[in-house]
């Protein structure tokens, strides 16, 4: 063989090389695991100019190996509505959870609540990590109360319309990326 041939033989068994062992270096070790598929957690307060004392706490996630089903979702969210020391409180199991960008919609059923005929409901709730202008929606915004709302679907909510008080907002939303 020539020169020129040996060297081009050499040459692209090197490249071979190198290209085979960044393939197995990119490869996650089966101890590894990968980020979760979605996720939405944190605490805020809602705005209100009538002084009302309105937070949301969320805790909400979807396991990597169940991101083709985000109604796989675990955790918890709770919320409290309170104005002249009347108000409710609820706290849910969370049933589904979709992520796109920043904007979380997270659905779950209230296991305890003292709000009566509240216990049992399905309620969503919406949120966009927005930085320090974070925003809130929920699935109640149109009847007034999660008691009044038959039979909601898994992950609905309403647009995030609610400002979150400033200072307030520490959400954090993981997006959500099918594989499609």
């Amino acid at each position: 063989m020539n020169r020129r041939t040996k060297t081009a033989l050499l040459g692209s068994a090197l490249l071979l090389t190198v290209a085979a062992a960044a393939g197995s270096a990119g490869a996650a070790a089966p101890h590894e695991s990968k980020r979760e598929a979605a996720s939405l957690t944190g605490k805020a307060k809602l705005y209100r100019s009538d002084g009302d004392d309105i937070t949301f706490a969320f805790d909400a996630h979807l396991a990597a190996k169940d991101t083709a089903d985000p109604m796989k979702a675990t955790g918890t969210f709770e919320y409290s509505h309170y104005l002249n020391g009347k108000g409710a409180w609820a706290k849910a199991k969370v049933d589904c959870l979709v992520t796109g960008g920043k904007v979380a919609v997270v659905s779950g059923v209230i296991t305890s609540t003292d709000l009566p005929g509240a216990k049992g409901k399905r309620v969503g709730i919406t949120v966009h990590d927005a930085g320090h202008r974070d925003r809130l929606g929920y699935s109640w915004a149109t009847t007034g109360t999660p008691v009044a709302t038959k039979d909601l679907p898994k992950c609905v909510s309403s647009a995030p319309f609610e400002k979150v008080e400033k200072g307030t907002g520490d959400f954090s939303v993981t997006p959500w990326q099918p594989e499609l």
